[in-house]
């Protein structure tokens, strides 16, 4: 089961986003945890939600997918009395009207007169302030009352009455697409041809006719004999997985080559290319490319026509849609590391109760210096800091959460997880997946497999539950170090198919090092999160002068450093020798001491630049 926003619009609003337009959505949600998690997903997609009401009386529209086979996809409404279909012409703001060059409706939201009286408001005050209009007819039957509960994967059903009901509004249109289908009931006949131009006859609406594999074909003018006549771009020939959500993502193509002035056929070409990559995957909207995933497949095309298993494809789409599934600012990364388990049941004094008790008081310290500001975060045990990982969640911290067994050569996972790492399926969307691999160039090829496979899977999991993934390496524990080591390491890992969104690495005194590395990572992965600076329980002096080397380069985004903070803290407070308020007023001393290091690094570094 996977939980997405979902509806015409809200698919739209997003796939636009994604393609670089700025875009915004005028619909209801409910007072609850779904209306929440979809404004909240909006924001983190980049949609405007001023024009997002919450409604305290209805609940969030939902509706339930089954993908049985190529062919079947039962789909289950949830819309009775819902907050969407409450919309009224009372939420029609004319200020952000104003501001669209189009304002694009549904036709789901014709079927009831209330919220045909709020489309029809905003395509009016679209004209009054020089807006263009758009229509998805989106004919879905039983959301008009002539399906039943169980047919919800029914397209067509013909109406007279939902015909006059359409033809009564397509006169204030510039755009209009529908299916083949679509048109059959806008046009009131099954004859395609007869349809388009039953409509042509009541709009002047450049008209695009999806037609499933066949592509799609756009109508400026008089309605020609044969489909085949009208514009066309090209089409691409990939796998069905998933039709529901296509024709939104194919909307969302169309917008941007429309809205961006080109020509039909390239247009058609966006929105084909969006409806692909829609339907060869599961789901809606996160299915939808970003600018950068549509051009990359457009120059590259299809190399293979199930794209959802297309690895350097699914790459470019995770890596440059991933921010939009945790949100957050991560270009500086101030980074508190209290995940150590194995050093802190070496002291005296530990106990599981005690132990969980002082990573509650490292959060506390973290939290003090973070203020509410971004670019701070923690890496923070389930084992031992349970309560102190939980309580991060929702402070605005970036939160890191291990998964190996601490000190393990070869790699071996905490046993939670389970043999096949099924246990990330529990974890927190913005927990990061981190691991850290005690390996070197020089490890036997049966070390060096059995490593590489364990990293493999655990990055393989992660990315089947949204979880972002941090490899930390650390090869000065296993062998000698020079200026190639890590940059070595570094290309195993991406020859094994491991593509880390965050890299962990032990600080390099020489530049020459974290040039090779960082050309290692840029030469595999160009949309990587970035880099941060481990600690190793160094003094503090001698990670400044890790820091002044480190923040020379742009993809070095920070430091995670631990025992450096809480080390000599934890043994005295395990011991009795400091109070609850001490030790974390001590640990939050420490810890923004770094973080003034490494901003002063960092600014230095500008500076020379």
């Amino acid at each position: 089961f996977r939980k997405y926003i979902g509806g015409s619009p809200t698919n739209i609003a997003c796939g636009t986003a994604r393609l670089g337009l700025r875009s915004g959505l005028i619909t209801r949600v409910g007072d609850e945890h779904m209306g929440r998690f979809i404004r909240e997903q909006l924001v983190r997609e980049g949609v405007d939600v001023r024009g997002v009401a919450t409604d305290p009386a209805r609940l969030t529209a939902l509706v339930i997918l089954g993908i049985r086979d190529r062919e079947q996809f039962p789909l289950i409404f949830y819309r009775a009395d819902c907050a969407d279909m409450a919309l009224c012409e009372d939420d029609i703001d004319e200020s952000l009207i104003s501001e669209a060059r189009a304002v694009l409706a549904t036709g789901t939201h014709l079927s009831h007169p209330r919220t045909e009286a709020a489309v029809i408001k905003a395509l009016e005050l679209a004209r009054k302030h020089g807006a263009r209009t758009a229509l998805d007819i989106d004919y879905r039957p039983n959301l008009w009352g002539l399906a039943g509960h169980g047919d919800g994967e029914s397209r067509f059903v013909e109406s007279a009455a939902v015909t006059a009901r359409l033809q009564g509004t397509l006169h204030r249109f510039d755009l209009i697409v529908g299916t083949e289908e679509e048109f059959h009931i806008a046009g009131g006949t099954t004859d395609t041809v007869a349809a388009l131009r039953a409509v042509r006859a009541v709009s002047d609406a450049t008209l695009v006719c999806k037609r499933g594999a066949a592509g799609a074909v756009a109508f400026t003018g008089a309605i020609p004999d044969t489909l085949d006549a009208g514009e066309a771009g090209p089409g691409f020939p990939i796998e069905v997985f998933n039709v529901l959500g296509a024709g939104d993502g194919f909307f969302s193509g169309l917008m941007k080559g429309w809205l961006d002035g080109e020509p039909w056929p390239r247009a058609l070409e966006y929105a084909n290319a969006c409806g692909a990559l829609a339907v060869s995957r599961h789901g809606c909207t996160p299915a939808y490319p970003s600018l950068a995933e549509l051009e990359f497949f457009l120059k590259r095309g299809v190399v293979r026509p199930d794209l959802r298993n297309d690895a350097e494809l699914e790459q470019v789409h995770w890596a440059t849609n991933r921010h939009r599934r945790t949100g957050g600012d991560w270009s500086t990364m101030r980074v508190f590391a209290f995940d150590h388990r194995m050093q802190l049941e070496d002291l005296p004094g530990y106990t599981p109760a005690r132990g969980g008790a002082f990573k509650e008081l490292c959060l506390r310290a973290a939290l003090q210096v973070q203020a509410g500001r971004a670019g701070y975060g923690i890496l923070c045990d389930n084992r031992i800091g349970r309560d102190a990982l939980h309580a991060a969640s929702g402070t605005g911290l970036w939160i890191g959460r291990p998964a190996e067994w601490p000190g393990s050569r070869p790699l071996a996972l905490e046993p939670e997880l389970g043999l096949d790492c099924g246990g990330l399926e529990g974890w927190a969307r913005e927990n990061v997946v981190k691991v850290l691999c005690f390996c070197h160039p020089d490890d036997d090829e049966g070390t060096r497999a059995a490593q590489e496979e364990t990293v493999k899977r655990l990055w393989e999991a992660a990315r089947r539950n949204d979880l972002e993934f941090l490899l930390e390496i650390i090869p000065s524990k296993v062998g000698p170090v020079d200026n190639e080591t890590t940059a070595t390491l570094i290309r195993q890992f991406y020859a094994a198919g491991v593509y880390p969104d965050w890299w962990k690495l032990e600080p390099m005194t020489e530049p020459v090092a974290w040039r090779k590395a960082i050309a290692a990572i840029e030469a595999h992965d160009p949309h990587t999160r970035g880099i941060v600076v481990l600690g190793l329980d160094a003094p503090e002096a001698e990670l400044a002068e890790s820091f002044a080397v480190a923040a020379g380069f742009p993809l070095v985004r920070g430091f995670a450093v631990g025992r450096t903070i809480f080390g000599a803290v934890a043994r005295a407070w395990l011991e009795g020798d400091l109070a609850d308020e001490e030790a974390v007023n001590e640990m939050a001393r420490r810890y923004a001491r770094l973080c003034g290091l490494w901003d002063k690094a960092r600014a230095s570094a500008r500076v020379a630049a």
